[in-house]
């Protein structure tokens, strides 16, 4: 039977700050246990070492005190409100405050002089934690400076390993990490940095299916990644959980900031409801990074994290930060929540995650495959050129691309530009078209054969599966 459990405010930090849980639950006691299963640190501050609730606990369903009754007999109605009522003698107990070493005075003394954070606030970065979801060039800063200001506990959810195009930004990492895991390197950079402090790392993919278990014992999510699904799905997860989502992205030489799922404030889906076609908006492996605007906008994201954790300041909270490093200029825009929101507005329809690949329009086919159904295979295609077939070789990559490397009498037709040069292609030709990995030129053979082209292939893995199956001295990147 599915009850609320109202949580008073000195209780909320050990439920992710939410104000009311739902739970299911026949009786009180299944419903307190169903909520103490979900949120394990807030057992020990309902019940004593016999599994009795504590004496400085009152529990109420429907405003009516249950104190003298069996929990596990007094039974629940689908509209029943359960309410827990603690003594509360104002401030915040010593007991459940965190305290400092003389070293971690010594060590954070420039916060402490400082009346914004004291002693008290130093405390509260002691006991706060925070979740990076990626070890890369946003990851990179903001985990540093989050370990170096004293964050108790710091959690990193990477699956990647060191390539070495990641040290033009990817500070954490260094030459001796490449080919080993990002989160060796993350782990091994923050501790040498910090030894205080507790860093947790994850290496998996953050999917639908582990999302809400990997971010629930933790107060505050810092996105980090550099795709849309993962991009949503770091959204509804922190709706879900109630928890802020301190959002960063960086493309080229601009970046963005902002906070979202602070309650009332906007999401992610708020600004950006629906994603952009697959392929519209290339990736930075695509479009290129400079390397130090992930130090800005990731340093940026740290700031906030901080921030939240003290309670100090105002945050990015309704606001989205603009930055043009060419100009150097910082530019703000007000964001309102959508009260149509599926997921954070007042009627929402999206109460699960669900599957963020398809919500972004990817096919399975498209992400980096090497053989995809109906694609040419790199060897096959070397196999053709040294027969001298006849073949319009297309690369629908950028200029600078172009320029770093290519493969022989390949023609540049941009995939911007393509639909206004299909002339410049003879139908009757056999036309194969390749691009970095294989996603672009994918989008390009889906637009040749709906412009009337019958013979279209599209090189499989791109000029990436060329340098690994035919010619390695093609460089990556």
């Amino acid at each position: 039977m599915p009850a609320r459990i109202c949580i008073p405010t000195p209780l909320r930090q050990y439920v992710s700050r939410k104000d009311a849980v739902d739970v299911s639950g026949g009786t009180v006691g299944e419903a307190l246990r169903e909520l103490t299963s979900k949120f394990p640190e807030l057992e020990k501050h309902l019940y004593n070492d016999q599994g009795r609730l504590r004496s400085f606990i009152n529990i109420y369903v429907n405003d009516e005190d249950i104190r003298f009754m069996q929990q596990d007999k007094t039974p629940l109605s689908e509209s029943d409100e359960v309410r827990i009522v603690p003594a509360i003698a104002g401030g915040v107990p010593t007991a459940e405050r965190a305290t400092l070493s003389a070293d971690e005075m010594k060590r954070y003394s420039r916060h402490v002089i400082m009346p914004e954070v004291g002693i008290e606030g130093q405390a509260k970065l002691k006991s706060g934690k925070v979740l990076a979801i990626g070890a890369g060039g946003l990851g990179s800063p903001l985990t540093m400076y989050l370990a170096a200001a004293g964050v108790g506990r710091i959690g990193i959810v990477d699956f990647d390993v060191v390539d070495v195009s990641n040290l033009q930004r990817q500070v954490l990492h260094s030459t001796a990490s490449i080919g080993k895991p990002k989160l060796f390197s993350a782990r091994e950079r923050l501790s040498a940095l910090n030894p205080e402090i507790d860093i947790r790392t994850y290496e998996t993919k953050l999917t639908s299916e582990n999302a809400l278990d990997l971010m629930v014992d933790y107060d505050i999510v810092v996105d980090g990644t550099d795709n849309f699904p993962t991009r949503y799905l770091v959204n509804d997860a922190c709706v879900l959980l109630g928890k802020p989502n301190v959002y960063g992205s960086i493309f080229r030489f601009e970046g963005q900031a902002s906070v979202f799922a602070i309650r009332g404030g906007p999401c992610y889906r708020c600004l950006y409801p629906e994603p952009p076609p697959a392929g519209v908006v290339p990736s930075c492996a695509e479009g290129g990074v400079l390397g130090i605007l992930p130090g800005i906008i990731g340093v940026i994201q740290a700031t906030e994290a901080i921030k939240l954790l003290l309670g100090i300041g105002s945050t990015l909270n309704g606001r989205l930060l603009l930055f043009d490093a060419l100009e150097m200029s910082f530019r703000e825009l007000k964001l309102r929540r959508d009260p149509a929101c599926p997921i954070c507005g007042d009627k929402p329809t999206v109460h699960k995650l669900i599957d963020y690949e398809q919500f972004c329009g990817i096919a399975p086919a498209q992400v980096d495959s090497y053989t995809s159904e109906g694609d040419l295979d790199p060897v096959e295609l070397n196999q053709w050129i040294g027969e001298r077939r006849p073949m319009y070789l297309l690369d629908v990559r950028e200029p600078q691309e172009y320029q770093l490397c290519r493969i022989p009498g390949a023609h540049l037709i941009p995939l911007g530009q393509l639909p206004s040069r299909l002339s410049e292609i003879d139908h009757n030709d056999l036309v194969v078209a390749y691009c970095r990995s294989g996603v672009r030129s994918g989008k390009a053979t889906q637009l040749l054969k709906k412009s009337g082209f019958k013979k279209v292939k599209n090189l499989a893995g791109g000029i990436l599966a060329w340098s690994d199956k035919v010619d390695p001295s093609v460089p990556k990147y």
